[in-house]
């Protein structure tokens, strides 16, 4: 027979089957406590790691007051550009070849243009570049630049070309009278001036940009400005002198020389992603906007010669360029901008707007707005020190009345008011439409600007003399009431 265990021997061994049962609970406790700590501890190494990825820059911070500050001494110094591109023209349209091939000056507007379509293009994209990182390295910096550098010789050389065309058509439509000399001498004077003038900008351009980003200035706000202050003095100069130097016999040689230095600039363009996109895609814009300015040279051709236009040389490059640096500046910070907000740390991308309001262009809460309303009061107190600094120089051959400043600042506030809002339209339309605004946006800006500049001023200049002969002809009648009308007039 099989013996029972005794009841109270199994009560006694029951508190030790409890204590081992909590012991073996507590172990399996601690262990999995161990293991949880050990999991957590590899998270956080994990974000640690991942913490330490590189990461692009945050955008910079800006106010009003530094948005300002940044911008004056770059606007007062491309400012002063202008006001001696404009005295170099005043002096240059009594020169030899101004006076016989007028159709010189149809190519001023277009070739000082290439401030706008190519130098401006190319500050906005390495700024672009230098803004989100794509220059942090030595190696990408220097394929950023020799692939852009390349880029803006062939269009330089294209666009040259295209430019003396336009001049020869203009020129040869209201005459039908076409030279072949006079067109030779068109196409090499526009072909070197543009060659020569971007390589010399580029060079400084990639230096400001540098430069900008070492100090902690944002390169949009100085960059553009720089290249206009020294773009229309150089490309002017370099036309008045070029033109005068050549002959019959070099002329055809240099077209030759800079096609065929064409192919070499192809191919290192090529080698760069972002600029092989632009060699392929980017010509649309360059070649509308020489188009435009060439229709503002026309409207110089036209006017520069009339006694009672006197002073439209020297006024010309100075609105023109005004409102084309402070539109190159707006457009660029929009560009940059809306790049920066695509990438995955920024905030998440602005709505869509394909039409914006006068209003929020200058009046929104926006940094975009806010730079906006700075430019616009910059227009008024520059253009004073502009027309006072040409006044002091005697240039223009007229003098500044309060009625011609009136006339003046406002063809310049309705220019500057009008790319200010086409820019934010412009810009954020191109953005959503996948283009990118760095390429494509200032060659129609500036050109722009260049076009209603001109217009504005001659209109300006037009009022002025119906007001002369309105006055005139009612100070006639009030002397010698007798007098009729039309003999009063005459």
């Amino acid at each position: 027979m099989t013996s029972i265990p005794d009841r109270s021997d199994q009560e006694n061994e029951r508190p030790d089957m409890v204590v081992l049962d909590c012991r073996a609970n507590a172990k399996g406790q601690r262990e999995e406590d161990a293991l949880l700590e050990n999991a957590s501890q590899s998270n956080e190494s994990d974000d640690t790691s991942t913490d330490q990825s590189p990461v692009p820059p945050a955008p910079l911070k800006e106010t009003s007051f530094s948005i300002g500050l940044q911008v004056l001494f770059p606007f007062l110094l491309a400012g002063f550009g202008t006001v001696a591109a404009g005295m170099v023209l005043d002096i240059v349209q009594h020169w030899t070849v101004f006076t016989e091939v007028t159709e010189v000056f149809i190519l001023v507007p277009a070739l000082l243009g290439l401030k706008g379509n190519l130098e401006m293009t190319l500050a906005s994209r390495l700024s672009t570049a230098a803004n989100i990182g794509q220059m942090d390295t030595a190696k990408d910096m220097w394929k950023m630049i020799m692939g852009n550098l390349a880029l803006i010789q062939v269009q330089a050389t294209v666009v040259g070309f295209l430019a003396s065309i336009a001049a020869v058509i203009f020129g040869w439509i209201p005459e039908g009278n076409f030279k072949m000399g006079h067109a030779v001498l068109l196409c090499a004077s526009s072909v070197a001036t543009a060659f020569i003038a971007s390589l010399l900008l580029g060079l400084i351009m990639i230096g400001v940009i540098i430069a900008s980003r070492k100090v902690g200035i944002n390169p949009d706000n100085v960059a553009t400005p720089i290249a206009a202050s020294l773009g229309d003095l150089i490309t002017l100069a370099l036309l008045a002198g070029i033109s005068t130097e050549f002959n019959d016999y070099a002329n055809p040689m240099v077209c030759a020389f800079f096609v065929a230095l064409t192919p070499i600039w192809v191919l290192i363009a090529r080698r760069t992603p972002s600029t092989r996109e632009v060699l392929y895609s980017g010509w649309e814009p360059v070649i509308i906007a020489m188009a435009i300015s060439s229709v503002g040279g026309l409207i110089l051709d036209k006017t520069v010669s009339n006694p009672n236009f006197a002073g439209m040389a020297v006024f010309t490059p100075v609105i023109n360029g005004v409102g084309g640096n402070l539109v190159a500046v707006q457009a660029s910070r929009i560009s940059t901008y809306l790049h920066m907000n695509a990438l995955p740390i920024a905030e998440p991308n602005p709505a869509p707007r394909k039409c914006p309001t006068p209003w929020s262009t200058f009046f929104g809460s926006g940094v975009n707005a806010r730079s906006a309303r700075v430019l616009f009061l910059l227009v008024t107190p520059g253009h004073l020190v502009f027309l006072y600094t040409i006044n002091s120089m005697q240039g223009g051959h007229t003098t500044l009345t309060s009625v011609f400043i009136a006339f003046y600042l406002a063809a310049a506030l309705l220019q500057v008011v009008i790319l200010l809002y086409l820019a934010d339209w412009m810009v954020n339309w191109m953005w959503h439409r996948g283009m990118d605004p760095d390429n494509f946006s200032i060659p129609y800006l500036t050109a722009l600007g260049d076009l209603l500049g001109t217009g504005f001023l001659a209109l300006c200049f037009h009022i002025l003399v119906q007001l002369v002969i309105v006055t005139g002809y009612l100070s006639s009648l009030i002397s010698s009431p007798s007098v009729s009308a039309p003999a009063a007039l005459i």
